[in-house]
């Protein structure tokens, strides 16, 4: 009898193991793709460490990355974030689970620095579930490959869909192709034309969109059914536009570059 209690603890446990990881797996979150530099993760407000290639990092982690640095994170949805040199991140709350629905959500937050992000199957189930925070604004989006740059004020490019900027002033839709900038928590965001972008965010934005896959990824994360793709998984109908967002950014850059290092006699 005593064999048969014992047994029957054992198979008890097991099963709340089993539920306890079943749980964590609903709730996980990322790991890590690619690193470049120094790249640091951990607890928020506590001590970070060097992260690893595959490491997991779940809901409540801060991650950081040093000068020339840059890492690659993927989520369980298929969506991807770039962090670039300098960048503060949070993954404050993600949840998916493919077969429910309604346990979507994506909450990130950046501190500073820069990144890019390529939305996932989330987005297409439930685009009010995702949301990226800055000090200026709450960035909606709408299914989108996008980059945000806190060099202050904030600045946003659009490769691909559409996202939204939302704070104290109002809202701010933009499209694919489009710049735009939020100086404050108090001030409408506004569209500008790439050469207006500052010699920081077009930095960060031409670094950003030389990160391998990320588009792709994006791209068939979402994937719209019968929509024709374009080598690598891209919808053909959208690679002309990010192509030209890219070029556009990589112009500014090189305005920039050529503006700052001009000297007069």
């Amino acid at each position: 009898m005593k064999a048969f209690w014992r047994a029957l603890g054992y198979a008890v446990l097991a099963l709340g193991f089993l539920a306890l990881f079943s749980a964590a797996s609903a709730f996980a979150a990322g790991v890590v793709q690619s690193i470049k530099g120094d790249v640091k993760a951990g607890p928020v407000g506590q001590a970070a460490a060097p992260v690893a290639v595959n490491q997991r990092l779940m809901s409540g982690t801060a991650v950081t990355t040093g000068p020339d640095a840059q890492v690659i994170l993927r989520f369980d949805d298929g969506q991807q974030v770039v962090l670039n040199q300098n960048t503060e991140f949070r993954i404050v709350d993600f949840r998916y689970e493919a077969s429910d629905a309604k346990m979507d959500r994506t909450v990130f937050e950046l501190i500073k620095g820069a990144l890019r992000m390529a939305s996932g199957a989330i987005i297409g189930r439930n685009r009010q579930a995702v949301a990226l925070r800055t000090p200026q604004a709450t960035i909606g989006i709408r299914g989108t490959d996008f980059m945000v740059a806190l060099v202050n004020p904030a600045y946003i490019s659009v490769l691909r869909g559409a996202v939204t900027a939302t704070n104290a002033a109002g809202t701010v839709a933009f499209g694919a192709g489009t710049f735009g900038t939020v100086a404050t928590s108090a001030v409408l965001a506004t569209a500008i034309p790439a050469s207006a972008l500052p010699a920081a965010a077009s930095a960060a934005f031409s670094s950003m969109s030389a990160a391998a896959g990320v588009a792709a990824a994006g791209g068939a994360s979402e994937g719209a059914a019968g929509t024709a793709t374009a080598a690598g998984g891209t919808p053909a109908a959208t690679a002309a536009t990010i192509g030209a967002a890219a070029a556009a950014v990589a112009g500014a850059a090189a305005a920039s570059r050529s503006t700052s290092t001009t000297t007069h006699h």
